[in-house]
């Protein structure tokens, strides 16, 4: 769904809250990464707002925090 939404914005960036976020595994850096190669494909730029520490502290375990908070 979010693929999905993806295409019907306009402009050159996409901002995701994830702040909303309390309970989460790897699956939700995988939506999360999935989500930022479906926008660079449109020619859009990710930004990923309000990662909970918990997640952060995911992705760096995983090595791709870098990919969800540059901007």
């Amino acid at each position: 769904m979010l693929v999905q939404g993806l295409q019907s914005q306009s402009g050159p960036q996409v901002v995701v809250d994830a702040a909303g976020l309390s309970r989460f595994d790897s699956a939700a850096l995988a939506v999360l990464l999935e989500f930022r190669r479906q926008s660079l494909a449109l020619g859009k730029r990710l930004s990923i707002r309000g990662l909970p520490d918990r997640l952060r502290d995911l992705a760096t375990l995983y090595g791709i925090v870098d990919l969800l908070t540059a901007e």
